[in-house]
């Protein structure tokens, strides 16, 4: 199966502020290969360099050293004219935690998805445009109901479905989703992964999923890159590494999720371990 995206030396460092503070490397030769249809996990502890790294892939952040190849178009370079950056756009789309920031209080959710089909889809007639409507909203489970309804009328879960919509709109090959799910209610996380668990079935979109949960990644992902202060200590498929971690970091990670078992001294004894051991290479399973 040919690769959706391909992450190679992704390196991000941002320099240093007035007031002494020292410049912090974000990301430091970061790769991965992640199959059409496939899906990653992006893991790690806050400031570990996962948003940063998602960010480079969609265009948000350009990388001070390596490439990000999307369907085969290296996207280095910038896009030149009002079409090229659109066509660009269209490759990868990213969804925000917080989806109340990412949508305009002002429209209706069919007027939202509207604007993003006039911008990409130019073709398409106003009959056109309100059946694509109809398909995004039934895609994302919300139907003809909410179409007519502004951010402020729907409930978390709803506002970030549209969000999904939005995304979805322009047919992307990649979606990267930056924590979209740690905001909502556990019953509604559940919704929506299973959500993208079936989107991805059927529209063979790429998933990059950036979350400090575990247990979401767990579920809907195929294989995991974890990531400490920028650099990347493991990755692999991901019931490999939730369930035969190589690194001392990734243990520590699944130690520190409260349970029934939860030892909090061994989750110090395993960043202790981890300290002394945190300058080796990086461990890949992966192909």
């Amino acid at each position: 199966m040919p690769d959706a995206l391909v992450a190679d030396g992704l390196t991000k460092t941002y320099p240093a502020r007035r007031g002494g503070t020292a410049a912090v490397t974000a990301a430091k030769r970061i790769g991965f290969r992640l199959p059409k249809g496939g899906s990653l996990g992006l893991v790690g502890e806050s400031g570990s360099g996962k948003t940063t790294l998602a960010r480079m892939i969609v265009g948000l952040a350009r990388p001070d050293a390596g490439t990000v190849t999307i369907d085969g178009r290296d996207r280095q370079w910038r896009a030149r004219g009002r079409k090229a950056r659109l066509a660009r756009a269209r490759e990868a789309q990213m969804v925000f935690q917080d989806p109340y920031g990412s949508l305009d209080r002002r429209l209706t959710v069919e007027d939202a998805l509207r604007d993003v089909l006039r911008r990409h889809r130019p073709d398409l007639t106003s009959a056109g445009a309100a059946g694509h409507v109809r398909t995004l909203l039934d895609r994302v489970g919300l139907g003809e109901s909410k179409a007519g309804s502004r951010p402020h009328q729907l409930s978390g879960g709803q506002r970030q479905r549209v969000a999904i919509a939005k995304a979805l709109a322009v047919d992307p090959a990649v979606l990267v989703l930056d924590e979209a799910v740690s905001a909502l209610d556990v019953s509604v996380q559940a919704q929506i992964l299973a959500l993208l668990n079936e989107i991805r079935r059927e529209s063979g979109v790429s998933l990059v999923f950036v979350s400090h949960d575990l247990a979401v990644v767990a579920e809907v992902t195929d294989q995991v890159l974890v990531m400490y202060e920028g650099e990347c200590v493991e990755h692999g498929a991901t019931t490999d590494v939730l369930c035969r971690p190589q690194h001392p970091y990734t243990e520590m990670l699944l130690s520190s999720a409260p349970g029934p078992d939860w030892q909090p001294e061994r989750v110090a004894e395993l960043r202790a371990v981890f300290a002394a051991t945190r300058r080796e290479p990086a461990r890949s399973s992966l192909a």
